[in-house]
């Protein structure tokens, strides 16, 4: 095959591959049944930077809530799909993307025993989302979600359902619960430091951005992972106008449990206080209208000397861009002498 070709088939490919995933961005998803809740079910988006602790939270809030009587679902939203590693000992689930699409590829139907598995009353299951390069995550999560309305979602009898998102992503399809009303209200995960705060931060406006246009979901509080004292994540929660529902310490023990897929949040345990009054607080929380911070505002929050808030910008001229390639060209403006 000479160069040309090789090149030209290349190139087809490439077309090929660009325009379905164009085709499949376009695609909106289903929607969402209007009709009257047959149960009363909470809903709740949990939402923050990638790697905070969501799922180690959210596990152990789970298993909590379990072993107080409720009946929990917890679902991964994170096309990492480990939101549920903790709560199986590190093993990692079947997702519901992959799945769907092998029984599909064979000619059968998936159900709800392909996909969704349990531990001491936890029922969990993760929607995964496509390989490096083959599809969009936001797209991913919307298939998901479409996946679980066949499997019958809206008849299942739960009453909490926990969803695990990651907040540093923008795409749309990450935003749908709030976006579409799919969650009474929303949880967000930080800690003391400037990225996670701006995460939550981006959360809160996007919460408040869909309420102008008519929605219903509110902010429900925040929850501080590795906390270590220095107080800019309550800072951030009294400055938007949510509550703090927790704070689970910077503590060695957690940490080391944590990396070996040890649940903590178990009634009898040293950390068991913790995590029933995080439940509580989850459950009893009202959705609030948060105020999101300027981005100044944000960085206010902090020691200037820790996020560079003394720097000056310096603005770059047309000459340093150019470098040694600059050559000063000739005016065409006309200048007129003065009178």
């Amino acid at each position: 095959m000479s160069a040309a070709n090789g090149a030209k088939q290349s190139s087809t490919v490439i077309d090929n591959i660009r325009d379905q995933l164009r085709d499949e961005a376009s695609v909106e998803p289903d929607p969402v049944p209007a009709g009257e809740p047959t149960k009363e079910t909470q809903i709740i988006a949990i939402y923050g930077k990638g790697g905070i602790g969501k799922s180690f939270t959210l596990s152990n809030l789970s298993y909590m809530m379990a072993q107080q009587g409720k009946r929990v679902l917890l679902i991964g939203c994170d096309p990492k799909s480990d939101t549920t590693s903790l709560l199986f000992g590190g093993r990692s689930c079947p997702t519901i993307i992959e799945t769907s699409t092998n029984k599909k590829a064979s000619g059968e139907d998936v159900s709800v025993s392909d996909v969704c598995f349990k531990r001491d009353g936890v029922f969990a299951m993760e929607l995964g989302g496509p390989e490096v390069g083959r599809g969009c995550g936001g797209r991913g999560i919307i298939h998901g979600f479409e996946t679980l309305e066949k499997l019958g979602f809206h008849d299942w009898d739960f009453d909490y359902v926990l969803l695990d998102f990651l907040g540093d992503v923008v795409c749309g399809g990450f935003g749908l619960p709030i976006a579409r009303d799919m969650c009474q209200k929303v949880i967000v995960v930080g800690a003391n430091d400037l990225q996670s705060l701006y995460v939550a931060n981006n959360v809160c406006s996007a919460v408040e951005y869909f309420r102008k246009l008519g929605g219903n979901v509110g902010v429900a509080g925040m929850v501080v992972n590795k906390d270590d004292g220095t107080g800019e994540a309550q800072a951030f929660a009294e400055a938007v106008g949510i509550p703090l529902l927790s704070a689970i310490p910077a503590h060695d023990e957690i940490r080391r449990k944590s990396a070996n897929y040890e649940i903590i949040g178990e009634p009898g345990s040293p950390w068991a206080s913790l995590f029933e009054t995080l439940a509580t607080n989850v459950a009893d929380a009202p959705p609030v209208h948060p105020v999101p911070l300027t981005h100044d505002q944000l960085l206010g929050l902090f020691k200037s000397k820790d996020v560079g808030g003394d720097f000056q910008l310096q603005p770059a001229t047309f000459e340093e861009m150019c470098g040694k390639n600059y050559v000063e060209k000739a005016s065409l403006e006309v200048v007129y002498d003065a009178v």
